[in-house]
């Protein structure tokens, strides 16, 4: 599993981590039941404390992103049907949102941007 994370960012590592697993999942490079790597060896391949990833688990687990099994240890789950939305992300959204309309970016502009996106995501 490899990722790209930004050590000058002024976003936290385990953020950054879990943004990447989300991305994965979104894009179909993660499947509901794969198994990911252990929190030693993620931390191990990523050049962090394993505690950077425990947290970045931690939080995948309370979205309901993942989950942990002590025998099959920690895997994707399930999204079929799931429609919660964390309330970062809606936070993150409406922020964005925001930024955007302070620009000047019409309704029909941000839509417009949105579906642009959305496809794009859809197509890597």
């Amino acid at each position: 599993m490899l990722f790209r994370l930004d050590f000058n960012s002024d976003r936290p590592i385990y953020q950054q981590i879990r943004d990447q697993i989300v991305l994965g999942i979104a894009q179909g490079s993660l499947s509901p039941g794969e198994k990911l790597p252990t929190v030693r060896a993620l931390a191990d391949e990523a050049g962090v404390n394993m505690m950077t990833v425990s947290k970045a688990y931690q939080l995948l687990k309370q979205e309901g992103y993942i989950s942990t099994d002590r025998r099959s240890g920690t895997v994707v789950s399930p999204r079929e049907g799931d429609r919660s939305v964390p309330e970062q992300t809606m936070k993150r959204l409406q922020l964005a949102l925001s930024e955007l309309r302070v620009a000047g970016w019409s309704r029909e502009q941000v839509l417009e941007l949105c579906r642009e996106l959305y496809e794009q995501e859809g197509r890597t």
